[in-house]
């Protein structure tokens, strides 16, 4: 019995001890929370861009190579993938990270792509940058033009790889904004989601393999983008992203030394703290309206999935009349996203 005691005494320690190194969370099923060392973060799900964390989430900041995801999104919406690049001199050489193009050779606009945004390569950055708008002056006035259309108000870009300017910069908000955008593009999805990808090596009798430098691909089974950075005055440099049970969240850290564990921290922290929510299905059949005595039915023709809390509530308020054929979603009473109905035909 004397052994039984001690035994007994022993799990109730044991249990105390995990009680106390948790915070109590194992015995009262509080969530983890959000926590970084960055000087700036900010954690949004894609779909509805609601932000599920933030730190110092407006400063202007150097972002160094994820600059590169503006870079890619402004060249697939305004180039033909399959174009060939004949690579500049001026595209040869740049310092940093590189995949060595050569001037003269020839790539894809799809494999410079590639290039830029697994390997980070400053000189596809370059021949990318030229090769859709003839100059980096240009060029730059397109990468702003499409950060402004997202309502981006915190960013400026001078340069399409990233290497530091004091007039080149953004917030996190505005890049997770961009980001999240950018990732409903799939050609762009599919990019920074390969782990590895060959491109051509004009002269060699081998391509060139590149390798992505995000580690968080291979170190977080989840895990689907998206860029890493880095220059002395912008520090570490990382956005990542991932998807679990619907739902994919973006993360960005501007100057964090820890990128890529306190990301994958962040990751797991949104996925435990909220659940996906589909809300209003597409093509969902909201109520009908009598119009020359026959029924005339009612659809909402986009889905409206939301990222919700235990504690948090959706509601939904449907209008039909001859005016206003809405329906409305509000969280917890707040109105959070209207949508118009347009007749089943």
């Amino acid at each position: 019995m004397k052994k039984d005691g001690t035994y007994k005494l022993f799990i109730i320690a044991a249990f105390i001890f995990i009680l106390l190194m948790t915070g109590g969370m194992f015995a009262f099923g509080e969530q983890p929370e959000f926590a970084t060392s960055a000087r700036s973060a900010v954690v949004m799900e894609r779909s509805s861009n609601r932000i599920l964390y933030e730190k110092n989430a407006d400063e202007h900041l150097p972002m160094a190579s994820t600059t590169k995801i503006v870079t890619a999104f402004t060249v697939i919406n305004n180039c033909n993938l399959d174009d060939v690049v004949e690579i500049p001199p001026e595209a040869c050489g740049i310092e940093g990270s590189s995949i060595y193009l050569r001037s003269g050779e020839h790539l894809t606009v799809l494999e410079l792509l590639y290039g830029l945004m697994l390997r980070s390569g400053n000189d596809a950055a370059v021949a990318l940058a030229l090769h859709t708008s003839g100059s980096i002056e240009k060029f730059a006035e397109l990468m702003n033009c499409t950060a402004r259309k997202l309502g981006c108000v915190d960013s400026n870009f001078v340069n399409p790889h990233g290497l530091h300017d004091d007039n080149h910069y953004t917030s996190a908000k505005d890049l997770a904004t961009i980001t999240c955008e950018a990732l409903k593009n799939p050609v762009f999805k599919k990019i920074v989601s390969a782990r590895t990808y060959r491109i051509a090596n004009e002269g060699f009798e081998y391509d060139r393999v590149l390798v992505n430098k995000n580690k968080l691909l291979t170190n977080f089974e989840y895990a689907d983008g998206v860029k890493t950075g880095y220059t002395k005055k912008a520090g570490r440099c990382f956005v990542g992203s991932a998807t679990r049970n619907g739902m994919q969240v973006v993360v960005v850290v501007l100057n964090c030394g820890p990128m890529f564990e306190e990301t994958e921290s962040m990751l797991n922290t949104a996925f435990s703290n909220y659940r996906y929510v589909n809300v209003v299905p597409q093509n969902k059949v909201c109520g009908y309206i009598k119009k020359n005595g026959k029924n005339v039915y009612y659809v909402c023709r986009e889905r409206f999935s939301y990222p919700i809390k235990d504690d948090e509530t959706l509601t939904t308020e449907i209008e039909l009349n001859c005016d206003r054929q809405e329906i409305r979603i509000s969280l917890n009473g707040k109105l959070i996203c209207s949508r118009d109905l347009t007749p089943l035909s």
